[in-house]
C-alpha cells in the first residue's frame, strides 16, 4: 500500500493532507524520514507519525462473485449444499452475501463484510438497477414484453416497470435482457411465468455500473476504491425503455 494511503487508513489525515504532511519530513518508516507519497509499506513496516506509530484501520472487504448454478446464497446451508462463501477465501472475516440469487441462478453477487455498504445496496430507496440475461421458453412477442415492460401483478401488487430487449431468437426459445430496480423474491422469473415464457436459464450480468467481465462461475475479484465509490452513488436515474 502506498504511504499516504496506508496514513489515510490510519486516520491520520486525508491522502491530500497526507501526501504534504510526507513533503514535510514528518513521517518515518523503519527509523528513516520518507517523503515520498508513493513509497510502498506493509503492515510489517513500523511506520511513524511525528514519532507516534501509525496502523490502518481494518478496511471493509468488498468482493464481486460470479456465483455458479447450484450454490446457495447463505453463509451456512444445513442441507450441506454448496454455499457462496465456500467459493472465495474469507482471510478470516465475517463476509456475507448482498442481497441474494436463487439456486438455480448464476450471476453477478456481492459479499461484504461492511453494513453499511450492504444495507444502502439493498435497501429499496437505493433503486440499485440489476441487469440479467434470461434465456426463456417461446419467443415472447409484442404484447409480452409491453406487459413485462409496464409491470407485472405479483402477490397483488404490481412491479415497477422493467428494461427489457429482445437480444436474440432461436426456433423456439429466445435470450432476453432484463432490467429491474426492485429486490422480490424470485422476481424476474415470477414476471416470466406471468407472461407464459418461464425462464430456463437465468444469469444476472450486471448490478449497478459492475459487469461480470471476464470471471467464469465460481471466481471472484475484490472491488476497488472506485467501483464501491460509483456503487454507494448509483441508482435508477431514468426510466427505462
Amino acid at each position: 500500500m502506498r504511504l499516504q494511503k496506508y496514513l489515510a487508513h490510519a486516520g491520520v489525515a486525508s491522502r491530500r493532507a497526507a501526501e504534504r504532511l510526507i513533503a514535510d519530513g514528518k513521517v518515518t518508516v523503519d527509523g528513516q524520514v520518507v517523503q515520498d507519497p508513493a513509497r510502498d509499506v506493509s503492515e510489517s513496516d513500523d511506520v511513524r507519525f511525528e514519532g507516534r506509530p501509525v496502523r490502518p484501520v481494518l478496511q471493509p472487504v468488498h468482493l464481486l462473485l460470479y456465483k455458479p448454478v447450484g450454490t446457495v446464497t447463505t453463509v451456512h446451508d444445513p442441507e450441506g449444499r454448496m454455499c457462496v462463501l465456500d467459493l472465495v477465501d474469507t482471510q478470516g472475516r465475517r463476509l456475507y452475501p448482498v442481497g441474494r440469487l436463487d439456486f438455480d441462478t448464476s450471476g453477478l453477487l456481492l459479499l461484504t463484510d461492511d453494513g453499511d455498504f450492504a444495507h444502502r445496496m439493498t435497501h429499496p430507496s437505493s433503486e440499485v438497477v440489476k441487469t440479467y440475461e434470461a434465456r426463456v421458453q417461446g419467443i415472447p412477442g409484442t404484447e409480452a414484453i409491453r406487459a413485462l415492460r409496464e409491470g407485472i401483478l405479483l402477490d397483488d401488487t404490481p412491479t415497477a416497470p422493467a428494461g427489457v430487449t429482445l437480444l436474440r431468437a432461436d426456433r423456439d426459445t429466445a435470450l432476453l435482457e432484463f432490467r429491474i430496480h426492485e429486490g422480490r423474491n424470485r422476481q424476474v422469473r415470477r414476471m416470466l411465468e406471468a407472461v407464459g415464457h418461464p425462464a430456463l436459464a437465468l444469469c444476472r450480468t450486471g448490478y449497478g455500473p459492475l459487469r461480470l467481465g471476464s470471471l467464469y462461475p465460481g471466481q471472484s475479484r475484490p472491488l476497488t476504491d472506485d467501483e464501491v465509490e460509483s456503487l454507494m452513488e448509483s441508482g435508477r436515474t431514468a426510466g427505462f425503455p
